[in-house]
Order: C-alpha cells, then sequence, then structure tokens
C-alpha cells in the first residue's frame, strides 16, 4: 500500500516533481530513498487517505536523473499545496524530536519508541513527549504608524516585529508586555489576541497579537536588535515573506489601513 514518506537531510525535504511541474511529497510503497536497520521511520498521521511516515535520511540522496529533489523545508511553502506543508512542519518536528532525544535524561539509557508520540527509557521507564517552544510575536500600533524592528539573528536585510519566548510560569500576555519592554522599552496597551502558527523551525509555536502603543520611546536592546522605528504604510522597509505569521500580522492591518 502506499504512503506518503516526508523524508529529511537536514533541513531540506525530499520533493517530487509532477508532469505538470507541480510538487509534492513522495507517495510509494516502500522508502523512496536508502534506509538502514538504524533508520527510525516514524507513523505521523494521514493525508488524503494515505499513510503518512517520516524519517531523517544520512547521507545527501543523489536526485540526478529521478523525479526527486531536495528543497529548503521553508522554500517548501512555495512549492508545496499548504496542507502539505503544514504537515512537513509536523514531520520536521517530529524527526528532530526523535534525534534529540535518543538516550534519557536521567539515567543515560538509550529510549526507545512508545507509542507513535512517546518514548520510554529501557533502565528507568521514564517517558517524554515532543516539546514545543512557545513564543509571542506583536505588531504594535500607533495611529497610523507600526513598530518594526530588525533582529540581529535575521536572515536578510528585512524588518520583523517585537517576539520571543515564554518564560516558565508566565501567561502569553505578561511574556508580551515584557518583551516589549525589555526590547524596545515601550509600554503597550490594548492587548489583542490574533492567531497561532506552528514554526517547525526547529519545534516552535508563534503566539500572534495587536497592541496599542502606550508610552516611552524606543530604546532597542542591542543584544537582540540592530534596528527599530515607527513606520506607516508609505514607506514600508522590506518585510517578512509570506510564510510567517508576521506577515499576516503587517498584511491584516494593510488591508485595514488601505480600507
Amino acid at each position: 500500500m502506499k504512503k506518503f514518506y516526508f523524508a529529511f537531510f537536514r533541513d531540506e525535504i525530499l520533493l517530487e516533481r509532477s508532469g505538470d511541474n507541480s510538487y509534492t511529497i513522495p507517495c510509494t510503497e516502500t522508502p523512496p530513498t536508502t534506509t538502514s536497520t538504524q533508520t527510525n521511520i516514524m507513523d505521523i498521521t494521514t493525508l488524503d487517505g494515505f499513510e503518512v511516515k517520516a524519517y531523517a535520511m544520512d547521507e545527501r540522496p543523489a536526485t540526478d536523473g529521478t523525479p526527486y529533489e531536495l528543497c529548503g523545508l521553508r522554500q517548501s511553502y512555495y512549492k508545496l499545496p499548504y496542507k502539505v506543508y503544514k504537515t512537513a512542519g509536523k514531520c520536521k518536528e517530529l524527526v528532530y524530536w526523535d534525534a534529540s532525544s535518543r538516550y534519557c535524561g536521567v539515567c543515560g539509557a538509550p529510549m526507545r519508541m512508545n507509542t507513535p508520540i512517546s518514548k520510554k527509557c529501557d533502565k528507568c521507564g521514564k517517558e517524554v513527549w515532543p516539546q514545543l517552544s512557545t513564543a509571542i510575536i506583536v505588531l504594535i500600533h500607533r495611529d497610523d504608524d507600526i513598530l518594526l524592528v530588525h533582529a540581529k539573528n535575521f536572515k536578510g536585510s528585512f524588518f520583523g516585529l517585537v517576539a520571543g519566548f515564554v518564560e516558565t510560569g508566565e501567561t502569553l500576555e505578561e511574556a508580551v508586555h515584557r518583551e516589549v519592554m525589555e526590547e524596545t522599552g515601550l509600554k503597550i496597551k490594548n492587548l489583542r489576541y490574533f492567531g497561532s502558527q506552528p514554526w517547525p523551525y526547529p519545534c516552535g509555536l508563534m503566539v500572534g497579537f495587536n497592541a496599542d502603543y502606550d508610552s516611552g520611546t524606543i530604546k532597542l536592546q542591542e543584544s537582540e536588535l540592530s534596528a527599530g522605528a515607527w513606520f506607516n504604510k508609505e514607506c514600508l522597509p522590506e518585510i517578512p515573506e509570506k510564510l510567517s505569521i508576521a506577515r499576516r500580522l503587517i498584511d491584516a492591518w494593510l488591508q485595514g489601513a488601505q480600507q
């Protein structure tokens, strides 16, 4: 029986080109690349009525003369149907978790798959499940302007939004207020939930908000940000690409600003 095989080599995923130059995930009876006895082929979910499997490739496969090609997971957003891209993200997160949870954190013994989404220690019986790193991201409004920042870890010259990880014992709302104050020195008000997005780079969940400027002058956290300023729709800098919730927040503001 055919199955979808989401095969990864590092941060790249194996895609299959169709005759109309569209892309999909290999759907075959057996894995589309060479595997070994050490390869953990994980049972993930179903997609369009087919079982979904995922695994990490030990070596970069040769794709010349085949319908296959490797593509960065981020870039696959622009080649795959959205629901397939989302499934790819889920698969990548689980493959990452599998690779980073091979040994027990309590006693150091090997961990074995117990269920499709849990492992159990052979020796002490400790169980583990995939972990999510939750982060907030916020679009701050001041009249007709929005605050955009350039983080030092951005790979490019684009400007994005204030964002950061939620700390232990903290609510999402508290995290937004803290991150904004830490990174920009500003106080905000009227916090409003916008939406959320899985962010499999490598295992995150982004929770988006809108907020209004309350008080303060921009004072950037130099260890995190290299630039930041207020912008209106007439003078926007380069903004994040379409796959991100940051872009969704900005696009929603632009559509509202233009109505």
